[in-house]
């Protein structure tokens, strides 16, 4: 459940149990002898959703062991307790559930839910060569030291942990091998990479692996705008396969509104490395998330936050409503703001997305792309996407999921293969 290093992790487990002889059940209509819940809990909806799914576990496959681990589990062991789970594992500790799934088989329980702040070393999962999807996510650190007011994550996933280099590029080079032309770098703040180590830091991870041969795109996972410095931006400029879309996580344009969440940039700082990024790197696409109503955004605030936004003209926003979370300093700040308020402060936002991103989409009209193809519907229309991560549509033929092909571009048309490259 959740996000894409929550993916990673489930994928890296469900190798544990391949590599152990057992054999993993797609459908979930399929009673199961195991059932791994890999938890959520970034917002209330998340935490929800998390209870909802070990409780369906549990109804669906009553005779079978059920493991429990993730953000949820770490943060709110008690209520998976309460819910009942034979394994629960927090955020360390998933490179063990099968052997402990398999103890609890012959009725050995396990919970060992620790202290995550106390962790320091990164803990290793199996090379996820196996990934279903097209492209391949790697997962290069754990772990965040900015404690911003509404987050719970640094409570769930602990101090930043990078992964070692030459274990990075060894998982590339064996997605490689198997076929995958693009690959994610994914972690819980991957812009934090190297600091633990005091060797390396995000860009160094990035011109090891676009040296990798098979490799024809390198994306990043979420960023802040610290990251982007002059040195970041000359290197990334100069490399051959790194994907010119930038999911830079902005949550509000004010300034007031980002002091009192305690994130370590301004509006002009996040303005000047959208700049610095779009002069350097051609086609680049700017993508963000964005937060409404959170304690104190008024509605000047809320108006400021939109007027930056459709300043910046991003490609693709994620917007959600703030939600409290248990623990955080947010928690207990004044002027709390209305579902009502938050509800159309979100819709506003909707509409504004949409249009930004049609207005990028134009821009592109009648130009050449390449296109990852994805996945291919009864019609024959494959959905693809571009560098940039624009979504393109269009027909090949069948079983050409994971090519990049090249096609010309017709925004809300039907955009036609040029020239394949397979």
């Amino acid at each position: 459940m959740g996000c894409k290093t929550n993916l990673y992790e489930s994928e890296a487990m469900a190798e544990l149990f391949r590599e152990r002889g057992h054999e993993v059940i797609n459908d979930p209509k399929t009673p199961a002898d195991i059932c791994v819940i890999n938890t959520c809990t970034v917002t209330g909806t998340g935490a929800g959703k998390s209870r909802q799914a070990i409780r369906r576990a549990k109804r669906q496959n009553p005779n079978a062991v059920i493991a429990v681990t993730g953000c949820f589990a770490q943060t709110e062991p008690e209520a998976v307790r309460e819910i009942g789970a034979d394994i629960i594992i927090g955020s360390g500790g998933k490179s063990r559930v099968a052997e402990l799934a398999e103890q609890a088989a012959l009725g050995r329980a396990a919970d060992i839910v620790g202290d995550i702040m106390r962790e320091r070393e990164y803990e290793e999962l199996p090379l996820t060569s196996a990934q279903s999807r097209v492209r391949a996510n790697i997962k290069i650190e754990d772990g965040c030291d900015n404690f911003c007011a509404y987050c719970i994550i640094p409570y769930a996933r602990g101090p930043v942990r990078s992964r070692r280099l030459e274990n990075i590029t060894a998982e590339a080079e064996a997605l490689a091998a198997c076929g995958y032309k693009e690959i994610v770098l994914t972690g819980i703040h991957i812009g934090s990479y190297g600091k633990d180590l005091n060797d390396g830091s995000l860009i160094d991870v990035v011109e090891a692996l676009d040296r990798i041969k098979g490799i024809e795109r390198i994306r990043l996972g979420s960023i802040e705008p610290p990251v982007i410095t002059e040195e970041f931006v000359k290197r990334a400029s100069a490399l051959r396969h790194l994907c010119p879309q930038f999911h830079m996580s902005l949550q509000s344009g004010c300034g007031a509104t980002l002091k009192r969440m305690r994130r370590r940039y301004t509006p002009d700082e996040y303005m000047a490395a959208v700049g610095a990024l779009r002069a350097a790197i051609p086609d680049t696409a700017i993508t963000t998330d964005l937060m409404v109503g959170f304690p104190g955004e008024t509605d000047a605030e809320f108006e400021e936050s939109y007027r930056f936004c459709e300043k910046v003209g991003f490609m693709r926003m994620h917007i959600f409503r703030y939600s409290v979370r248990r623990g955080t300093a947010a928690e207990k700040m004044p002027n709390r703001v209305s579902e009502a308020v938050k509800e159309k402060r979100a819709a506003e936002m909707l509409k504004l997305a949409e249009r930004m991103k049609n207005e990028f989409y134009e821009k592109y009209k009648g130009k050449r792309v390449s296109v990852l193809l994805e996945q291919r519907d009864e019609k024959g229309i494959y959905h693809g996407t571009a560098p940039n991560y624009a979504d393109v549509y269009l027909k090949a033929p069948s079983g050409m999921e994971g090519h990049i092909v090249e096609a010309e571009f017709e925004p809300r048309g039907e955009s036609r293969i040029t020239d394949q490259k397979i």
